[in-house]
């Protein structure tokens, strides 16, 4: 059976001297693992090898636990002209790509997600500088967060409910609690990271992320990146990428 599907393609490896193996985030379907044959010739179906990023409609064979899906067609739109001409952005689109890769389940639909994803891409190969390709990371990280269930609680100290302002002598993020910490419970999450005051407001108000300074920006991402790894167990390989550049 064929299915039709909207389709970003989000890692491409080479199985053959002619077909890959890719990657797909579709909009109906999830994350889909499938083998394009023959992509790699010169005329094929795909008009060349699938690049990632690559966007476009999509027909694929479904796929068991066992086999791969397979893509019979792909009308590639490369989104990534941006990209290639800015290091950082697309060291950012990269990483966002590893993020989604490793925290959805293959057939596990996440039309807004896709959305998101979609709209970083396009954002970030408009970005003029780091601190504005910084902002769309950090946005569309939080939104995978909370596509996948594991939003942040940043209102708020996650132990004791008192709402987060000014006022807070010292602010912390837990990523065992998932949130913000204050001052009077921090010693209950001995994970917990200090934040700065401007880090905190900032993320307790994410409209605002095209506003803030790359200073407050690079904290952000640190602890966003802390909170990947302690999720993931170890830490994103372009973790180090981002982290390096965004100085």
């Amino acid at each position: 059976m064929l299915n039709k599907d909207l389709a970003i393609c989000i890692h491409t490896a080479d199985f053959s001297e002619t077909s890959q193996i890719l990657t797909f985030f579709t909009k109906a379907n999830g994350k889909i693992q499938a083998i394009a044959k023959g992509s790699k010739r010169p005329k094929s179906a795909f008009d060349g090898p699938v690049e990632i990023f690559s966007f476009g409609d999509i027909v694929f064979s479904e796929s068991s636990r066992e086999k791969l899906a397979t893509v019979t067609e792909f009308e590639q739109k490369l989104i990534l002209k941006g990209l290639v001409e800015n290091y950082f952005a697309m060291n950012s689109a990269l990483f966002s790509a590893e993020l989604l890769n490793k925290l959805t389940d293959d057939y596990d639909p996440h039309p807004n997600l896709f959305e998101s994803f979609l709209q970083f891409l396009k954002n970030a190969s408009q970005a003029k500088n780091k601190a504005a390709s910084l902002a769309c990371l950090i946005l569309f990280q939080l939104s995978l967060l909370a596509e996948i269930g594991l939003q942040p609680v940043l209102k708020n100290c996650v132990n004791c409910k008192n709402s987060f302002s000014d006022s807070w002598p010292e602010v912390y993020f837990s990523s065992s609690a998932n949130g913000l910490i204050c001052r009077d419970c921090e010693e209950s999450f001995p994970d917990k990271i200090r934040i700065s005051e401007n880090a905190a407001n900032a993320l307790a108000r994410a409209k605002l992320f095209t506003d803030t300074e790359l200073k407050v920006l690079n904290e952000i991402e640190r602890i966003l990146v802390y909170h990947f790894t302690e999720i993931l167990g170890r830490p994103p390989k372009m973790a180090k990428y981002i982290l390096k550049n965004a100085l």
